[in-house]
Order: structure tokens, then sequence, then C-alpha cells
């Protein structure tokens, strides 16, 4: 997470050193003034504890004169005295005080922010975040992250189950570091590779006219009213595309976020729906081999363009590769 250290300026007498740099009242200069003292942070943290230039420099392992010099700076550029000085002992002011209480609480946030991102980056501990369809969560996710964990036990997963297009957009703001998804995007920005194959069924209540039926051509189901994912899902781009292929627009009666909704309310006589195959077989539906036109959906994975992996990432990716043609259970 990246944190903005924010400098408040506390209103003190003036000093009778000469300010080359004051703060402006504005708030546009704040990210100026962030940049400037960020950098002398850490050696003003170790001077107001050594309370002795010497002292901080050796243990710093930075010059003394180069530590003076930035702690000169410092009072500058925030306009107000930090030490007081008698020789190379330095005591800190009330504004030190303060100002200490602030920079030692950004320094240990950065430095917990430091021991996060390597802890995630750990070969043998790090941390993949991983988004998946919905439709994979019942078998198809879980067998893969248990296969996965028999040669790596310890990496741990963050998980996010969403539909394909809100997934891409977590890719591309940096909160996944992979997806599996369908349709197998194209995207300039994306890297994608085909894993698997789905097939869909036609599902049907049991008692329709099309249930004593094995097989059907979709352009059969033209009249009938249907049940499909919300627009912007990828089933439900894939279901338009099909019965546009097969000659008609479907009529919707109920659209939904989940597939076993869907497969619900087919059993209840909604509709009928394009769907893959359930993870466990429902009462009260009938699913159909579709002739005409094929019906099945691409799954692959798809990471961010140049971004480069983690060893742990770096691994599930290799692995998810390698599962090619036989991704799914």
């Amino acid at each position: 997470m990246h944190r903005t250290l924010i400098i408040v300026p506390v209103t003190h007498q003036p000093s009778s050193q000469p300010r080359l740099s004051p703060i402006s009242d504005t708030a546009s200069d704040a990210p100026d003034i962030v940049t400037r003292l960020a950098p002398r942070l850490a050696h003003f943290a170790g001077v107001a504890r050594t309370e002795h230039v010497t002292r901080a420099a050796h243990e710093m392992n930075v010059p003394q004169s180069t530590l003076s010099r930035a702690m000169v700076r410092l009072e500058q550029d925030l306009g107000v005295d930090l030490f007081a000085r008698r020789g190379r002992t330095v005591s800190l002011t009330p504004a030190g005080r303060t100002f200490l209480t602030h920079v030692e609480r950004a320094l240990a946030e950065v430095e917990r922010a430091a021991e996060e991102v390597r802890a995630d980056a750990d070969p043998a501990t790090g941390k993949v975040a991983f988004g998946f369809l919905h439709t994979m969560g019942a078998e198809t996710v879980p067998g893969l992250i248990h296969a996965f964990r028999a040669d790596h036990p310890r990496v741990r997963f963050s998980l996010v189950q969403n539909y394909g297009e809100a997934m891409l957009e977590r890719l591309r703001a940096g909160e996944l570091d992979l997806c599996l998804t369908s349709p197998v995007p194209t995207a300039p920005d994306l890297v994608a590779r085909r894993l698997d194959e789905q097939k869909l069924r036609l599902v049907v209540p049991a008692d329709h006219r099309l249930a004593a039926r094995r097989r059907v051509r979709l352009a059969e189901a033209a009249e009938e009213a249907f049940v499909t994912l919300e627009p912007g899902y990828g089933l439900r781009r894939i279901t338009d595309d099909l019965c546009q292929e097969a000659g008609f627009k479907p009529r919707v009666a109920f659209e939904g976020e989940e597939a076993e909704t869907l497969r619900g309310l087919v059993a209840a006589g909604l509709g009928v729906a394009l769907l893959p195959p359930p993870a466990v077989p429902r009462p009260g539906v009938v699913e159909l081999t579709v002739t005409a036109p094929r019906a099945a959906r691409e799954i692959g994975v798809a990471w961010l363009e140049g971004r480069p992996d983690t060893p742990p990432v770096a691994a599930f990716k290799k692995f998810l590769l390698s599962r090619r043609g036989n991704l799914l259970p």
C-alpha cells in the first residue's frame, strides 16, 4: 500500500536562522515539500535518537558533514528549528519532538510496507493474487490450488471470484497477478493464454417439450424465454453471439450474476439457459448437447503485459500453463 507522508507545519517563534525555502500555505506545495523532506527523515530520526551528530553519522555510515548539512537543510525547508545545538551534541526543540513523533510513525509504516512486500515475494511463503470466474469456483480452482500446493505448501493465495471484465480491471489496477477468464482477452496491454475449452449445454426444465431429447439445435429454442447472466459477463456475450449465429435474438426473462441461480430458475420454469456443466447434477432440469452452432467457451489465463512476476506468481503461472488441455475436472 502506498502512503503519502504529509508534514503539517507547526507555528513557532521565528528563528534567527535564514530561511532559504519557506513552506507555502497552499496545499499545492505539499507534494513538493514531501519530496524534499522524505530523503532526510531517517537521518533526522538517527540524530534525534542519539542526540549527537558524530555518533549518528557513525551509526548510519554517513559522513558527519553530510549529516550536518542535511539537518540544516531540513530545518530550512520546514522553517523551524528542530535542534538546540551545543557543539556536536544536540537536543530536540519542542518542534523537533513533535516532528519526531510523526517521522517515527511514518518510518515504521515504511518498514512494515517493506516487510510485507518482501514476504509476498518470498519463493516459499509468498502470495499470489488470483482471480477466477464464478463457474470455476466449485471444482476447478480448488483442484488447481490443491495440486499446486503439493509442491508449494506454504504459498498463500488472495482469491477473487468475479466476472471476466471486472477481473481484467483489477489486473490493470494491480490488485490481481493472474486470472482465469472467458472469453480469452485480446487487449494489447494483456497477455493471455488459452488453457482449455468447456462445452455449453442448453438447460431446460424437466417437463419441457425438448426434455426427452439428448441433442438439440439452438435454433429450436428461438421462441423460448432465456435466463442469462447480466451484460458484461463473458458467458452472456457468448450466449448472445451463439443465438445470433443460430438466427435469433434471445428473449430475456431474467438477468443474474451466478450460473447456479440461473439453473435453479430454469428448474422453476422461468426459461431456458446456455450454461457450462454443473459441479453437481441439479434435479428439475435436463441438460442438452447443442449440435449447432458449436457451443463452447474458451478458458484462459491472463496477466498484465510487462509486469514482473514475484517467484510465487511465476511458479503458479508456470503451473497453470502446464495444465493446458487438462484444466477442467
